[in-house]
């Protein structure tokens, strides 16, 4: 198999704190340091939040276009992907910082549960929120937590509320929400297949479910994300030490599978995203 697979690195989330794992980057330099590294070591997309100063979530658009300086300033030509997640902001503040025009923006097209609260992902959110990626010219990774998100990006794709060419992220091992399950997996590349036959697709396994799912994805030839946003151990004894450890780990897997890790220009090939120079 020789088809590029993408490698995402999802630096720092909304949960995972400095007590938690010591790595975990939280200010706006600390996460610049850690995605060089990790875009050195083989990622090609960062999926980036942003922090107060005490650690709690932030959607703050100011925070956002100083951490968008940075990464382009030090990772010349990753592809820059903001989070509009639930667990940082509330309403269409959530989408306060898609005028910075990253490259790209998670959008999940439905609600679903999680551990101790719904995810709350109204229509009429999720068609604003669109609508702002199209006026922004961002591209959308869709979050699928649920088989109906496919079904639902892919009739957002047909009607143009969701332009070109579709990608789509299953995320796995969100208690409550969609379990890793290996014929759950194969279900649901199959049904991106047949509903958008161009699509292209990735997944993400939460905590101790990373590896595996990395494993799944390069196997399966799609592309992969891991990173300390849903991981924060390389096993159960041992904390990972940087971001850029997470990617080597999967970088590792893409040897063994004899896929060729795509760069930065290959990925935005790959994604139909425009090359920006070095």
């Amino acid at each position: 198999m020789t088809k590029p697979c993408i490698i995402c690195v999802a630096i720092t989330g909304s949960l995972p704190k400095k007590e938690n794992n010591p790595a975990v980057p939280i200010t706006v330099a600390e996460q610049v340091d850690s995605t060089q590294e990790a875009f050195e070591a083989g990622a090609s997309i960062v999926h980036a939040h942003v922090r107060n100063d005490d650690e709690t979530p932030s959607s703050d658009p100011e925070k956002f276009a100083r951490l968008k300086e940075g990464l382009e300033k030090h990772c010349p030509g990753m592809i820059i992907q903001f989070s509009t997640g639930g667990r940082s902001g509330a309403g269409k503040a959530r989408g306060g910082m898609l005028p910075l025009a990253p490259d790209m923006a998670s959008l999940s097209v439905g609600s679903n549960n999680f551990p101790t609260r719904v995810y709350e992902n109204p229509p009429d959110l999720v068609d604003w929120l669109a609508r702002e990626m199209r006026e922004h010219a961002v591209k959308p990774e869709i979050e699928a937590f649920d088989l109906s998100h496919i079904h639902q990006a892919a009739a957002m794709n047909r009607d143009g509320r969701i332009p070109g060419k579709l990608y789509v992220q299953f995320v796995m091992g969100v208690r409550n929400a969609m379990p890793v399950d290996k014929d759950v997996f194969d279900y649901y590349i199959k049904t991106v297949h047949r509903l958008a036959p161009g699509a292209e697709w990735c997944a993400a396994g939460i905590g101790q479910h990373q590896l595996t799912v990395n494993e799944w994805c390069i196997a399966a030839g799609g592309h992969t994300r891991t990173g300390l946003e849903d991981n924060i151990r390389l096993d159960s004894e041992t904390l990972a030490p940087s971001n850029a450890a997470l990617v080597k780990r999967a970088t590792e897997l893409c040897e063994t599978y004899e896929r060729p890790v795509a760069t930065w220009q290959q990925a935005r090939e790959i994604l139909d995203l425009p090359l920006k120079a070095a």
